[in-house]
């Protein structure tokens, strides 16, 4: 039997990587900083908590990583811990670059010291693309961090490249555009919009207030997303890899889908609020995953418009 730690469980994503992993057949240890005492609702909700051994890791501290790896040996790790708000962000530089960079370089260098034969994948972002404008960035296209998010993903990322160049050790990067679910909470903006339509459609006499809803995003949805994170652990070789529908959608648009579910007119109901814009912010996300299709055969099964439709009908369960 294969084991996997993930570390940063609770979250969207490691919730439906443990699921994932679970009906492959996988051992799952859960990584969070403190399982005795989080609330694991993702994993609730998924049915599948009692399935998953769930350890204390601190993934800013090396002795607590190099510990939890020499206890659990792992096959594979997969790194989704740390601060995961674009927004939040700017409200918490510091946190959010020790939780992303110093995190994943704990990671690397607890594997390269324990010498188990484990590999890594590591979350990356399109944050750290920036602004490409109209051009659809790959694997190639050059990091311009815009966030201290973005800022933090792309130190991250070098640091995996580095290790897997100096220590030939088997790690890789996810760069995954924007990717949704009913496990996001409600401060991501597509959880907002879905959970306020849909109280109004039930008689909640509220305004929507947004920042900038002209960005333009290529929106995913999260279990989609999972399965290529596996994916890349099964290669051959280490690599890193784009992963997106390759579809741009204006926030407003996702915003009309998510009223027309509920029988509404989003302009009658959502207004715009300067205070809600980023102090820098991107202003179109375009995403070529052409490598994931033809080397790890994989492609994003729903666009924007499944997404929104599939967390409505969630919401109004």
């Amino acid at each position: 039997m294969k084991k996997a730690l993930i570390c940063g469980v609770s979250g969207q994503d490691g919730a439906y990587l443990a699921k994932l992993l679970l009906e492959k057949g996988y051992q799952v240890f859960g990584g969070s900083r403190d399982a005795q005492m989080s609330g694991f609702r993702n994993l609730e909700k998924l049915g599948i908590r009692k399935d998953i051994q769930l350890i204390s890791v601190n993934i800013n501290d090396f002795r607590s990583v190099l510990q939890t790896l020499i206890k659990t040996k792992p096959y594979e790790v997969y790194n989704l811990a740390g601060q995961s708000s674009v927004g939040l962000s700017f409200e918490q530089p510091v946190e959010t670059l020790e939780s992303i960079s110093v995190g994943t370089l704990n990671l690397l260098e607890a594997i390269r010291f324990s010498d188990l034969p484990i590999k890594l994948y590591n979350a990356g972002s399109s944050e750290c693309f920036g602004d490409t404008g109209h051009a659809a960035a790959d694997e190639l296209t050059p990091f311009r961090p815009r966030s201290p998010y973005g800022v933090a993903k792309a130190a991250a990322f070098w640091q995996v490249a580095n290790y897997r160049e100096a220590y030939q050790l088997f790690v890789s990067t996810g760069i995954l555009f924007n990717h949704e679910s009913p496990l996001r909470p409600e401060r991501f903006v597509t959880r907002k919009i879905v959970a306020a339509a849909c109280r109004i459609a039930q008689g909640s006499d509220e305004k929507l207030t947004l920042g900038n809803i002209d960005i333009a995003r290529d929106w995913g949805w999260a279990p989609d997303y999972v399965e290529a994170m596996w994916l890349m652990l099964q290669q051959s070789q280490p690599d890193d890899y784009v992963i997106a529908t390759g579809h741009t959608c204006k926030l407003k648009d996702f915003i009309r889908v998510v009223f027309d579910c509920v029988g509404l007119n989003w302009e009658d109901h959502v207004r715009t609020d300067p205070a809600f814009f980023r102090p820098t912010d991107i202003a179109e996300g375009h995403a070529n995953p052409t490598k994931a299709r033809e080397q790890l055969g994989w492609q994003a099964a729903h666009r924007m418009e499944d997404v929104a439709r599939l967390m409505v009908d969630d919401q109004l369960r």
